[in-house]
């Protein structure tokens, strides 16, 4: 139960971080956050190597030692499902706003055991297959539930192509790094850093592209950013959280779960952040509770099919 367990505790730290991403992403812009945290997470992932070396007297831990097929298979998945797959989330937040975007995003969940089915041969039984729909139906009706007044939308098909774009890319890069898993052992560590380092070059060369539209900016600089004590430290905190433990703990669950149920429960943050607002004072309804029954039977259907 390592992998489905790793996915819950992803999903638990991705809940508690999204009230922080929601303030900080309206101080900075959605690509730099993305570097900036994905640097951070970095600087830790390279502390957590050594230490490892350390601990086990083995020093070969902090040198590269995998099949040049892992190598590329975990660089390309950080690219799709990191780089692009993030900013196209991003994109279609703007477009359609938070709730369908999530809706949308489930798609992840069932595509990425199709993926997975079509090119790492991996069979889901029928049970399985019923945990995975419940989970997906119990979260939907969450998301659906929790914003009622979702506003208009003035570019929804964009919004959508950005949604569904997103969603392929998650289930596509959840699919490479479990294949990558399969096709050599490599270290989870390793393979968070490696699958950053390629979401962080695509994110760079985003960012070019962006600055040579609007008049040749220096990225370095981070234009119209202030960083205060304060917001470095909230930047840390959530990098930390989860950017480098999270997508660290994705990782294992890829490792130790079929890719479609790793990434049915790695999509339940949903129903964490459910407590969460409840502690800060906001109401829940009997639906949303329902909506959260319904997942837990399905997750607990795919705990006992793992």
């Amino acid at each position: 139960m390592i992998g489905e367990l790793a996915a819950l505790g992803a999903a638990f730290l991705w809940a508690a971080s999204s009230v922080g991403y929601g303030s900080l992403g309206k101080r900075i812009p959605p690509l730099e956050l993305n570097l900036i945290k994905g640097a951070i997470a970095l600087f830790f992932l390279t502390i957590t190597l050594a230490i490892q070396a350390l601990i086990q007297q083995d020093f070969t831990l902090v040198t590269l030692q995998i099949p040049l097929q892992t190598f590329g298979l975990l660089i390309l998945s950080g690219v799709i499902g990191i780089g692009i797959g993030d900013t196209a989330y991003f994109h279609a937040i703007n477009n359609l706003g938070a709730r369908r975007t999530l809706l949308i995003e489930t798609l992840a969940s069932p595509l990425s055991a199709i993926l997975a089915m079509a090119f790492l041969q991996e069979v889901l039984s029928s049970f399985a297959w019923l945990g995975i729909l419940l989970t997906l139906l119990g979260v939907a009706w969450v998301i659906s539930e929790r914003t009622p007044a979702v506003g208009t939308v003035k570019h929804p098909l964009i919004g959508v192509g950005w949604g569904l774009m997103a969603a392929g890319c998650q289930a596509t890069g959840a699919v490479m790094s479990r294949s990558a898993f399969v096709a050599g052992e490599v270290n989870a560590v390793w393979s968070t850093a490696l699958r950053l380092f390629g979401g962080l070059v695509i994110v760079l060369i985003l960012l070019k592209v962006q600055s040579v539209k609007s008049g040749g900016a220096e990225i370095k600089n981070l234009p119209g950013i202030t960083f205060t004590k304060k917001l470095i430290l909230a930047l840390v905190i959530i990098a930390f959280s989860s950017t480098y433990l999270g997508i660290w703990l994705q990782q294992i669950s890829l490792k130790f779960a079929p890719a479609g149920i790793a990434q049915t429960l790695l999509g339940t943050s949903p129903l964490f952040v459910l407590p969460i607002v409840f502690l800060r004072g906001e109401h829940i309804s009997w639906r949303a509770c329902l909506g959260v029954m319904v997942a837990i039977v399905g997750i607990a259907l795919l705990f006992t099919v793992g």
